[in-house]
Parts: structure tokens; sequence; C-alpha cells
């Protein structure tokens, strides 16, 4: 990073993302000037791709307590970014990695490779709970057909919503591409960042979206599914040395999903 410009670097066999980051900083400088990183540069080769983008000011949001002015600079920036890309060019542009159908085929396969150490702990109960609720969701891997698209940003952690003062601005859009409100509502409302230290107010957040009847339905099937992902997820991450989650977080988790679950 230097004064005025960001590189992100990706190493070889990247390129895709590199290639959606470039897509999305080009997009959101048409579409919405101001709301990402202006482009200035890609090198998008299979040996190692780079992205060359300004910097933008701000702290990130995630690990901070949230009051109202930044819950609704977040929800506005979200808001803008959603629909900031013209229908027919969102046509162009691929769905986005880690939606529907690909959370729903990881956790067919987790179900049976990733059970917890002890079988009959909270955390087993929960996975229990969620599976058994995937299995009667209706949410299968064609993803949804009564919801209109928008564009994605392909992560909910707060961590790349910047908070400049008076604003909220975005970055990372390594894996985005064309998604849908709830989902992408969703994706923010159970990243483990937004709950694991300070806890977003998320209805106050979603009392800036006007859903449609189909939209908040599918918020929360989305919303069980995101937290039953990121059970799993929490599962795996307690075993990893490197992990910047405290201890409990998994069992926290747990708590969530079987309080989403109908």
């Amino acid at each position: 990073m230097a004064a005025d410009q960001v590189v992100k670097r990706f190493p070889g066999g990247d390129k895709d993302r590199a290639e959606r980051e470039w897509r999305a900083l080009r997009l959101l400088s048409a579409h919405a000037p101001g709301l990402a990183p202006e482009p200035r540069k890609a090198d998008l080769t299979a040996a190692g791709s780079t992205v060359l983008m300004s910097r933008l000011a701000g702290v990130p949001l995630r690990g901070r307590a949230l009051g109202v002015e930044q819950v609704t600079a977040l929800a506005q920036a979200a808001r803008r970014l959603y629909a900031a890309v013209p229908a027919d060019t969102l046509r162009e542009v691929p769905i986005r990695p880690g939606q529907q159908s690909d959370l729903v085929a990881h956790l067919h396969v987790w179900a049976v490779t990733a059970r917890p150490e002890v079988p009959d702990g909270p955390v087993a109960l929960a996975m229990d709970r969620g599976l058994d609720w995937l299995a009667r969701s209706g949410l299968d891997a064609n993803g949804p057909v009564d919801v209109p698209p928008v564009f994605g940003p392909g992560d909910g952690n707060l961590a790349n919503y910047l908070w400049d003062g008076s604003s909220v601005r975005v970055v990372d859009f390594e894996d985005s591409g064309r998604s849908d409100r709830a989902f992408e509502l969703a994706e923010i409302t159970e990243h483990v960042g937004s709950w694991v230290e300070h806890p977003l107010d998320v209805p106050a957040f979603l009392r800036h979206f006007d859903l449609t009847a189909a939209e908040s339905a599918r918020l929360e099937r989305c919303r069980r599914l995101l937290a039953l992902v990121w059970l799993f997820l929490l599962n795996f991450d307690q075993h990893n040395e490197n992990t910047k989650n405290p201890a409990g977080t998994v069992e926290r988790q747990a708590g969530r999903l079987m309080g989403l679950l109908p």
C-alpha cells in the first residue's frame, strides 16, 4: 500500500479472483463512482495477477461498536452497491462464487465428512437440526427464481466496509458477481465478524431495506443457510492454530443457528 494507491497481488491459480476484482472495480467506477476504489491498472495472467487501485480513506467497521450513524451509512452503501449495475449489464456478469448452489453442495459433503468431535454436544445438535431443516427448506442447487438479481460484493465481512467519518465505502471484490439482495444481506448479518466482537444491530440494519415479500422470505432462509455454513466453518477453525476467533465461538454459533431455525 502507498499513500494514494494499493496493489493487490493474486498468486498463480487465482486469476479468476483477480478478474472478478477488476471487473467489479470497473463496473462500480462507471455506475457508482466513489463507492469503491478507482481501478487503475490490471495485469491478469495465469502465473500471478495484480490489480492496481486507488486507496480509500477510512477504518474498517469490523471490531467496532457501531452507532446509528454507522449502521445507517453501512445500509446506504449496501443499497447503492446492490443497485449500481444496470440490468442489461448485470445479465452479462457471472453468478458470484459461494452463492446458494455452492453452499448447498458444500454442506452435503460436510454433513458426512466434517462432524464435530463430541457427537452429542451442542454443536452436533445444531448441525443435525440445521441439516434437517436444509433437507426440507427448498434451497436446492438451482438458486432463486422469484427475486431480482443484483450486483453482490461476495463477502459480508465488515472489515471490507470502511467508515471515513461520514460515509461507508467498500473494498474486496474478488468473490463478486451476480447475486440477490436477500443472499447478500444474509452474508453480512451472519458473518462471524458481525457478531463475535461488537454485534451488529441486525433489525436496525435490515429496516433500511424495502424488501419484497419474496425477498423477505428468502432472507430468512438465507440467514439460516449462512448460519449453518458458518457453524461448519467455525468448527473447522477451532482446530486451526492461527485462529483469530476466541474460544467458544463455535458454541456461540450453534446457539445463534438454533435461534434462527423454526
